[in-house]
């Protein structure tokens, strides 16, 4: 599961991150590790899954210190862990709950562009301790691809797509070549056709990083999505770049579109 240079680590920070907390728990690794897309610059994102937060002052400062201990010294060997996200099992429970009812969303945070979404942490885990079937409970209950949650998915985002597809501030946009404006709606709307495909595929949207890639394995899809995502995202400084932008953009746009009109 782990390259064999990272299982010491794992080794040492499961009994580390377990004294975070109290009752049934489960540990995994989450991020690049658990999609398994990991390289040599990714770091360690480890995961505790609880009952309860261990409340005795002392002791949480004990295994806070502990924690954070190891993880520097790790750091001075080349590994870098972004500590352990702890989470007790019924706050989790709640929000699958909601995401699957297609009642949730996904709240904005610091370290990702387009929000937090927490059925992609939960189902990208690399488990590494779950005696008592937290995380595997929970894996069967996505094994299925939520309808309800496809449903809001392409609602909330093809709605941005019609949107802005007729928009005239887009267009006129363009003409003033506002590259900052430019910039930011154009990732916007790829990230909605993005969230889009993921949706009509009925895969798991793997979060910001190096998603893209996962498009070539999809039934639905527009011919070269890839190729044309990156030639819009990076369309060169060309006088024409930014009106070739949008151009293909529209297209793809359209595109998506009719797939989801498609859907039975």
């Amino acid at each position: 599961m782990f390259p064999a240079e990272v299982q010491p680590v794992i080794d040492e920070l499961l009994p580390l991150c377990r004294a975070l907390g109290e009752g049934r728990y489960a540990v995994s690794v989450g991020g690049s590790y658990g999609k398994g897309t990991f390289d040599h610059r990714s770091d360690l994102d480890f995961r505790l899954f609880c009952e309860r937060k261990v409340s005795d002052p002392e002791a949480k400062q004990t295994a806070n210190q502990a924690l954070r201990q190891a993880i520097d010294r790790w750091a001075t060997q080349g590994f870098i862990i972004d500590g352990c996200w702890t989470r007790t099992v019924e706050e989790i429970e709640t929000q699958l709950e909601l995401w699957i009812s297609g009642k949730g969303k996904a709240p904005d945070i610091v370290w990702t562009i387009w929000g937090y979404h927490i059925v992609t942490d939960v189902y990208n885990q690399a488990v590494i301790e779950d005696p008592y079937g937290i995380l595997a409970r929970w894996r069967e209950r996505l094994s299925v691809y939520p309808a309800k949650m496809k449903e809001t998915i392409i609602r909330k985002h093809a709605a941005s797509l019609r949107y802005w597809r007729q928009d005239y501030h887009y267009a006129n946009k363009v003409v003033r070549r506002d590259l900052v404006f430019l910039a930011g709606l154009t990732t916007k709307l790829v990230h909605d056709l993005l969230q889009l495909l993921f949706a009509l595929n009925e895969t798991y949207y793997p979060g910001d990083g190096k998603n893209l890639h996962f498009t070539d394995e999809f039934a639905i899809v527009p011919q070269q999505f890839r190729e044309r995502v990156e030639e819009i995202l990076y369309p060169g400084q060309d006088k024409e770049a930014i009106t070739s932008q949008r151009t293909q953009l529209m297209a793809l746009i359209d595109e998506v579109l009719a797939l989801v009109r498609q859907e039975p």
